[in-house]
């Protein structure tokens, strides 16, 4: 019985892109000009995506993590 390989990379969801555009809209209605507002957002992202991949990289390549032999893994 065969399995298709799950792809497990996050991805932006068309909701966050939608709220992301909703900050932007309501940044320019308080007052603020779009292109400030939407770099602002921009940064604000992919900060938040960077600081989230570095502390993951720290948690998944630790050096006292137990290491599995590739021999000792079980084949479906």
């Amino acid at each position: 019985m065969g399995y298709r390989l799950r792809d497990a990379r996050p991805r932006v969801a068309l909701w966050m892109l939608v709220a992301l555009g909703d900050i932007v809209l309501l940044l320019a209605a308080a007052g603020l000009p779009v292109l400030f507002a939407l770099l602002s957002v921009v940064t604000v992202t992919l900060a938040g995506v960077g600081v989230r991949r570095f502390a993951r990289r720290g948690a998944l390549a630790r050096e006292d993590a137990a290491t599995v032999p590739v021999a000792a893994r079980r084949r479906a």
